[in-house]
């Protein structure tokens, strides 16, 4: 359970045998456990096949689903009620899984990917985990699988939301980490941002909204459970930057108001609390082909292949004639071979 409203579940870990519950914390079994399963989630049945949280940004309220054959009970975290539903077109899931904002019945070495409110499956399921979970010999990703080396990463932008989650993006996939835990992991850019077919030229954060910069266009995806392209977009850069030409990379900082735009040789510092935009400064950069920037609480990184340049601030960038020394994308960043 990850409910940080609630300190009485948050970080918990639930384990359902037969009609008993067992709650462990810090990897300890907390007092007064195991209980029934009725003492605890009132409504629920005995012997569950599988169980998944699902938060209300995602479903209607914090919830827990619980499956028993063809039936799913959803258990309502702050009314303690539950509601049944019938997922006939769901297989029987023996486990459940949430990950990156999507739900996953597994049945045998199979899964189905799932809508958490209606149980609506969209795409060609069942698939074969073994191609997508895990490293099988002779199976899926860990087939012919060769480790790329870190000279031959090369990021098109980077950036990171306001939830804390940091997207990579490079070629037609991106990689989201939340944690140095979860690692990274590689998806199509059009599973989570379908009007953008033939990747991005660079993506900056702003506001509980990502920018994504393709060509002479602008698309601006309201952030949530999912990103949704806003209505009326994508833009021109003119019609909304106020700038023409081809973007390089682009960041805003941490609480602040203030993209910054690299083009070639130049930086461009345009101020998004104003409507039209205002370009504040136009400066050299002492840097050429850049493919990406980001601006963190540690300071400034711009991309350059398979190295990258740091600044301490966006003020120490803007007069710096020189460029610093370049340092080698860490391996552990990308999983890749020194």
């Amino acid at each position: 359970m990850h409910n940080p409203q609630n300190s009485n579940d948050h970080d918990h870990i639930y384990f359902f045998m037969d009609d008993k519950v067992f709650s462990y914390y810090n990897e300890s079994l907390e007092e007064g456990y195991p209980k029934t399963i009725q003492e605890d989630f009132p409504g629920v049945p005995s012997h569950l096949d599988a169980a998944v949280e699902c938060p209300k940004t995602e479903c209607q309220m914090d919830s827990v689903l619980f499956f028993k054959g063809q039936n799913v009970h959803v258990y309502d975290i702050p009314t303690k009620t539950v509601k049944t539903k019938s997922w006939s077109h769901l297989p029987n899931c023996t486990s459940a899984l949430r990950w990156q904002e999507h739900y996953y019945c597994f049945h045998g070495h199979n899964f189905t990917r799932f809508q958490p409110v209606t149980g609506e499956v969209t795409g060609n399921y069942p698939k074969d985990a073994r191609n997508f979970f895990m490293k099988c010999d002779n199976f899926g990703h860990g087939q012919g699988y060769k480790v790329p080396k870190c000279s031959e990463i090369k990021l098109d932008a980077i950036t990171t939301d306001d939830t804390g989650k940091t997207y990579l993006f490079t070629g037609r996939v991106y990689m989201r980490l939340d944690n140095a835990r979860d690692g990274l992991h590689a998806f199509p850019i059009i599973r989570s941002w379908r009007e953008v077919v033939n990747g991005v030229d660079a993506v900056f954060s702003y506001s509980d909204k990502m920018y994504i910069i393709k060509d002479n266009q602008v698309y601006i995806y309201k952030g949530d459970a999912h990103y949704t392209l806003i209505e009326g977009y994508p833009k021109t850069l003119k019609e909304e930057l106020n700038i023409e030409g081809n973007v390089d990379a682009a960041f805003v900082c941490p609480s602040e108001d203030t993209v910054y735009i690299i083009q070639g040789r130049s930086i461009r510092a345009i101020d998004l609390s104003a409507t039209p935009r205002v370009v504040l400064r136009d400066l050299p950069l002492p840097l050429s082909n850049i493919d990406a920037a980001h601006c963190s609480s540690d300071g400034i990184r711009l991309y350059q292949g398979a190295v990258y340049y740091e600044y301490e601030s966006p003020m120490i960038l803007a007069a710096s004639r020189i460029a610093p020394r370049p340092q080698k994308i860490p391996a552990q960043l990308f999983k890749c071979e020194p």
